[in-house]
């Protein structure tokens, strides 16, 4: 699917107005949300295709972030054939008691962090380090949005580049393009 009309497809599916409360406690009056387009296969599907290209050269495994970093980050799996793990915010406290389920050692790896939305960064920051704590390699995280509100600046404190399809912006204009 060709950039713009994706960009467009996403917005028209996933963007809300309204007053919401962000993960990062910030308030907005817009909100991208991402379950709206990762439940779409279609949607889903050309949104991997557009992404595959932007996995950082050298990448031996995609990391998605729970919850909404999984679904893009198994589509990217699909089509790459690279291995994925499963990112937890907190380990479980039953079964194998661990963080990143799927793999069985992430020692030496590098891998890249898949994510959804983007606002400040806060947890992508604290699941790279969860991941380097397992002996990964972790220097980038790529997302389907960055909302533009500090992320990319609190990622690259943390060493780690962002690269997205889309920014807020981006998705707004081709939007209002398309009208």
């Amino acid at each position: 699917m060709e950039a713009q009309k994706l960009a467009r497809s996403i917005f028209k599916i996933a963007h809300l107005t309204g007053e919401f409360k962000l993960r990062s406690g910030l308030k907005s009056r817009e909100y991208f949300d991402k379950y709206r387009f990762e439940s779409q296969p279609q949607l889903l599907r050309a949104i991997a295709e557009a992404m595959q290209p932007l996995i950082p050269n050298g990448t031996q495994a995609l990391a998605g972030l729970e919850m909404g970093g999984i679904p893009v980050a198994t589509a990217l799996s699909l089509r790459t054939g690279l291995p994925i793990v499963f990112v937890r915010k907190r380990a479980k406290d039953y079964g194998t008691c661990r963080l990143a389920e799927g793999l069985e050692s992430l020692q030496g790896l590098h891998v890249c962090l898949i994510e959804d939305v983007i606002t400040t960064g806060g947890q992508v920051v604290l699941s790279a380090q969860d991941l380097r704590s397992e002996g990964a390699i972790v220097e980038y995280c790529l997302c389907v949005i960055s909302r533009q509100q500090g992320g990319e600046e609190s990622l690259l404190k943390a060493g780690l580049n962002l690269v997205c399809l889309f920014t807020q912006a981006q998705l707004a204009a081709a939007a209002a393009a398309g009208i």
